[in-house]
């Protein structure tokens, strides 16, 4: 277990704690799950710095890095909708939850064909993963009836459209592979 595991893996662990505190009849219930969230990705981007600069990359955070920050941000995500209570953090958080799913799928099938650079991490995706971590960050840290939610909202909808169009790109990269007329399975 090298340094970028440990951090991966720690952000793992911090996902239950981040619920059970989100859930406890406690006014700094917010502040503390919105700290453990920052925490959480502070590691996203100190394990894959570290991975890189250590020259300690593994094919177990290779795999692992990705899972975390998706259940990281749709477990903060489903935490959220429950709270707010609202149509427009429904949406985003679909969108949101629904796009990971989608390009968690299409990478694996594009490694399967051996074209896994050609769904590489874009520019726009972190852009995308940037706001989203700024956006719940805000939402966590507020009751839903402040402005700083309202502000967190919007975030959240930026980085929802932000989401749109990096799915866009990836799915324009692999076009010519899911139209391809040759498959396996015909």
């Amino acid at each position: 277990m090298n340094i970028p595991n440990f951090l991966t893996s720690l952000r793992i662990f911090l996902i239950p704690i981040l619920v059970v505190i989100y859930y406890l009849p406690w006014e700094g219930r917010f502040y503390a799950s919105a700290a453990i969230f920052g925490i959480a990705a502070i590691t996203d981007w100190l394990d894959g710095f570290l991975a890189r600069a250590l020259n300690q990359t593994t094919p177990f955070g290779a795999f692992f890095d990705p899972v975390a920050d998706k259940v990281m941000v749709s477990v903060a995500l489903v935490l959220l909708v429950a709270e707010y209570d609202s149509l427009l953090m429904t949406l985003a958080s679909a969108v949101i939850i629904g796009r990971e799913i989608v390009i968690s799928a299409l990478r694996e099938w594009m490694a399967e064909m051996g074209k896994r650079a050609s769904v590489a991490v874009s520019f726009v995706g972190k852009i995308k993963t940037t706001m989203q971590m700024i956006a719940i960050f805000i939402l966590l840290s507020n009751a839903p009836t402040t402005g700083w939610a309202t502000l967190g909202l919007f975030v959240l909808v930026i980085a929802a459209l932000l989401t749109l169009w990096s799915m866009y790109i990836y799915l324009k990269a692999a076009w010519p592979e899911l139209t391809s007329s040759q498959s396996d399975n015909d």
